[in-house]
């Protein structure tokens, strides 16, 4: 019908099957952005927030968000994560933060949307712990910015 590997003949969902596809190193990058104020980022860098240790905790949530990926996105395969990086750090010039990721497996699938559930869960969190002092905050960007292995090989976006 389309040509996208997410739909029959018939245009209804199913998920690919993997069965045949060889177990190859597998990584992808991800990253995004959470822009709020100037304020907000002093209030962090202060220890002054409502909830306690922002930054941290928005890393550990976005680890755990990659290992639940399956559960979130219907047609994702569980993966054997191997790896799972969160990195946030403040970014005055936007005002707000930088959020990236790196995903790892030794699989028959790639491991981009672990990377970019990473980012996203990242982001919500950090919505999440500072919505009580800055109610205009924005998350985007969200992107992939590279990956390796499989059938397609190396790519990089950044």
């Amino acid at each position: 019908m389309s040509g996208l590997s997410h739909l029959d003949e018939d245009g209804r969902a199913r998920m690919v099957d993997i069965s045949g596809k060889p177990v190859t190193p597998r990584t992808a990058t991800a990253s995004g952005e959470l822009r709020c104020s100037a304020d907000t980022l002093a209030a962090v860098a202060q220890g002054r927030t409502p909830k306690g240790g922002v930054i941290a905790t928005a890393e550990l949530a976005g680890v755990m968000g990659a290992k639940r990926t399956s559960d979130l996105v219907p047609l994702c395969h569980p993966l054997p994560l191997a790896k799972v990086l969160v990195e946030i750090e403040a970014d005055s010039a936007l005002p707000g933060y930088r959020v990236t990721s790196e995903a790892r497996t030794e699989g028959q699938t790639g491991v981009e949307m672990e990377a970019l559930t990473a980012v996203s869960v990242a982001c919500l969190t950090l919505f999440d712990m500072l919505k009580a002092i800055d109610k205009q905050m924005t998350i985007g960007a969200i992107r992939v910015t590279s990956k390796t292995g499989g059938k397609s090989g190396s790519w990089s976006g950044e």
